[in-house]
């Protein structure tokens, strides 16, 4: 097994904002292989607090982390942990993956059976952490295997000779899903399960929403510095418009509530951005970039008469004036 760095307490303050605070966190003295790399230009959110203070709980309770596609639940335990240079081991759940998958399993090794530590098995004896995304996408039954480990038990490992793995002190487990595993209310989210009350009763809750307004220009002005101030603003305002459209509610551009079975993350926007800027030459061929850009970033992904109307907001919250293909083409004749 690869040794990891020793767990030490670091000053939250100084790892967050580079100021002290007097305030400690446990976090490991130098990065492993299985600790994130830190992406310079993440910028986080309220809900990074919420995280904060659970790292700093001496015995903190599972974290079950919901919230809308791509609003980022998994990179903000990543960055925060790769900040406190903790080793992660992360799975994503799906229809063949089962509970013994994550523990481990009998391998051969030079000429004789050895048992491979899963993740769930390697984050509990570094006192990393684990993450087990899509975790709504499990049946109940399937996932009451993990209740002793949830309660802070040691792991059994019958397939080992019944070696019990006894958690480290920084040992963290969290879970990410798209629902609050009460069911998937709004229909769109395929395959979310309602998980038992008392399989959810074991997790400290936390919902994470889509960035601010501030937050994402932010990002956006960072990574992509090409983009007019004006148009990364118009992008953030047209992705909230849509999110408002997704959840039903009604919108300042449509006062009446349009059904759209698709959103803006923002990892789609910013796809949206990168892609705007790189189909820029197919200007001069009449196609308008920003609107060709979103039909490849998130319109193809919806219905035509979706994919319709958010190009008809994207038109009107861009101030957007688009010719006929007969225009283009009278016009290059001209």
């Amino acid at each position: 097994m690869t040794i990891i760095s020793k767990p030490t307490e670091l000053d939250a303050g100084l790892v967050f904002s580079g100021q002290k605070s007097g305030l400690t966190v446990t976090g490991f003295d130098a990065p492993s292989p299985y600790t994130p790399t830190i992406d310079p230009s993440y910028r986080f959110h309220e809900s990074a607090r919420d995280v904060i203070v659970w790292y700093r709980m001496e015995k903190p309770e599972p974290l079950y982390v919901f919230g809308p596609t791509g609003c980022g639940k998994s990179s903000l335990l990543r960055q925060l942990a790769a900040r406190l240079n903790y080793p992660v081991f992360e799975v994503t759940w799906h229809d063949r993956l089962e509970v013994d998958d994550l523990i481990g399993h009998l391998t051969l090794r030079n000429g004789a059976m050895e048992f491979e530590d899963g993740p769930l098995t390697l984050a509990m004896r570094t006192g990393g952490l684990f993450i087990l995304n899509e975790i709504d996408l499990c049946s109940p039954a399937t996932l009451a295997g993990l209740n002793t480990i949830l309660d802070g038990a040691p792991l059994c490992i019958s397939a080992n000779g019944g070696e019990l793995v006894k958690p480290e002190l920084s040992f963290r487990f969290a879970a990410t899903a798209n629902t609050s595993g009460s069911g998937d209310g709004l229909g769109v989210y395929q395959g979310a399960q309602r998980q038992n009350l008392a399989f959810l009763d074991r997790f400290l809750m936390l919902e994470v929403g889509y960035a601010d307004s501030k937050t994402e220009t932010d990002l956006l002005t960072s990574r992509f510095p090409a983009l007019s101030p004006k148009v990364i603003t118009d992008m953030v305002a047209f992705a909230n418009e849509v999110r408002k459209l997704f959840m039903a509610e009604p919108t300042a551009d449509s006062p009446v509530t349009q059904a759209c079975e698709v959103t803006f993350s923002t990892r789609t926007l910013l796809r949206w951005a990168d892609l705007t800027i790189r189909y820029e030459p197919l200007a001069m061929y009449g196609e308008v970039p920003i609107l060709y850009a979103l039909d490849r970033a998130l319109g193809f992904r919806a219905c035509p008469e979706t994919r319709a109307m958010l190009r008809e907001l994207a038109q009107r919250i861009f101030n957007i004036t688009t010719k006929s293909k007969k225009d283009n083409e009278n016009g290059k004749a001209a």
